[in-house]
């Protein structure tokens, strides 16, 4: 196995995402001093679930990750401790977004997600199908392989 790979507690994986979520209106307050809070505070929250950042962009008004996320960390639960914390602590230190959402979220409801990898869905599926010579009858897709 290449260095690619993570390992964890009875696991070795590679689970990678792009993940993106927006200020919520696509209002332009990811700039400057901001910025660097959420970047910072993206990091400490990855830091502390075991999640990689491979690249991340903080735009005026949206966040681009790409990731590894352990497999025994939900996507969906780690986006909610980021868009929670980060929206939490911007409101509590800087005045202006206080203003701007008076006490509401930060961030739009919802994200994008898509996961990323180094093999197409057709290499995977001839992997699986060029596996031993398997019991198939009418369902060719899901095989059962005999081993003897």
């Amino acid at each position: 196995m290449g260095n690619r790979y993570r390992k964890g507690s009875h696991v070795i994986y590679e689970c990678r995402y792009h993940i993106c979520w927006l200020s919520k209106y696509r209002y332009p307050i990811l700039t400057g001093q901001v910025a660097l809070r959420v970047r910072e505070l993206t990091r400490q929250i990855a830091g502390a679930n075991e999640v990689e950042i491979i690249t991340g962009s903080v735009l005026s008004d949206h966040v681009h990750l790409y990731m590894s996320i352990p497999p025994s960390l939900a996507v969906s639960k780690f986006v909610q401790f980021v868009k929670g914390a980060t929206s939490r602590k911007l409101q509590l230190e800087f005045e202006m977004i206080r203003k701007r959402y008076w006490g509401q979220h930060v961030w739009a409801r919802g994200y994008f997600v898509a996961t990323a990898g180094n093999v197409t869905d057709e290499i995977i599926q001839e992997y699986i199908r060029n596996q031993r010579e398997g019991i198939g009858g009418e369902d060719e897709d899901f095989r059962i392989i005999s081993v003897e």
